[in-house]
């Protein structure tokens, strides 16, 4: 790394544990916080992280004044759990319907600036096992304490199930094999990022109503590019939560979800100046699977779109101005 990333990892980096609730909705002031969580067929996981953190963080210690389960097509019982749980869930293809709605991640992470109401947003997985309550503290913490920090990125140990063996160390595959490399390549400012593609986040609305939202898996690393470009590193911190335990991808998702990445960082080279493309990639992507003696092939469409910055969509002006009237 170089030697002001050096310096910025050991100044920025923390551990979720090494933060107090306590102290920190004491500190928090009027200030309102969001927690968003994605969610598409997690029925089996939603409903004990949203009871947790309205046990906990709502109830017990005043800290999240918001939690918002964003239901993106589940055909299963996310939504009816989540609600149960104490969540307020939103369809996805119901929030804002005169633009749409696009498939993946990204789309529901940015429809919920509208839904919500905090001045910090936090961002987490709904497919989380084991979840704890102290990873949402450990994003918090930074924002809360520092105001020169507008984005938390979270870290942990991953472990992946190989069939005979837990590895500790595991499960960030497409990490490893393209987002690391790419960034160290192209944004080496970036490489003190311990796991650029993690899926739990926090950011201030300042910041996030003006960054665009790439769809799919191209959202966290196009968020993490963005911010770097538009505030610096100065303006960023990441934190140590310990062990995440989710739902492992087959091989061929993950290929699926690395070709998403690469074009997110495709997109960023040409929005930043640092690259020319001069002919549009191709968005689908063959893959082959051994089916007795022969390979079969499939092909998927993976390619990424692009949702402006929430403060340029009439509605959220709309919504911004008849709230900042009622102040």
């Amino acid at each position: 790394m170089r030697a002001d990333v050096q310096e910025w990892f050991a100044a920025r980096t923390s551990v979720s544990q090494d933060w107090c609730r306590h102290r920190l909705a004491a500190v928090k002031g009027s200030a309102r916080v969001s927690v968003v969580l994605p969610a598409r067929d997690e029925a089996a996981t939603v409903g004990t992280i949203v009871e947790t953190l309205c046990r906990e963080l709502v109830r017990r210690v005043p800290l999240v004044d918001e939690l918002l389960v964003i239901d993106s097509g589940s055909v299963d019982s996310t939504a009816a759990v989540a609600r149960a749980a104490g969540a307020r869930v939103v369809r996805q293809a119901d929030a804002l319907p005169r633009l749409g709605d696009r498939p993946g991640k990204g789309e529901a992470l940015w429809k919920s600036l509208l839904l919500t109401t905090g001045d910090l947003v936090v961002f987490v997985d709904a497919d989380l096992r084991d979840f704890d309550e102290q990873f949402v503290v450990g994003l918090l913490g930074p924002l809360l304490t520092n105001p020169e920090i507008d984005f938390v990125k979270a870290f942990y140990d991953r472990p992946l199930t190989n069939g005979e063996q837990v590895l500790p160390a595991g499960g960030g595959r497409v990490t490893e094999l393209v987002a690391r490399p790419l960034l160290n390549l192209h944004w080496p400012g970036a490489a003190g990022f311990v796991q650029p593609l993690a899926g739990e986040y926090a950011g201030r609305r300042t910041l996030l109503e003006q960054l665009p939202f790439v769809s799919g898996y191209g959202v966290e690393i196009g968020m993490l590019i963005d911010v770097l470009e538009e505030r610096g590193l100065g303006s960023m911190a990441q934190v140590d939560l310990g062990r995440r335990q989710h739902r492992n991808s087959s091989d061929a998702a993950l290929g699926r979800m690395a070709a998403q990445v690469h074009l997110a960082v495709l997109s960023r080279l040409h929005r930043h100046g640092r690259a020319l493309v001069t002919d549009q990639p191709a968005m689908l992507m063959t893959q082959f699977e051994r089916q007795g003696s022969q390979f079969v092939t499939t092909t998927n469409y993976v390619g990424v779109s692009e949702r402006p910055p929430m403060v340029e969509v009439a509605e959220y002006r709309h919504r911004m101005a008849a709230e900042n009237a009622w102040a």
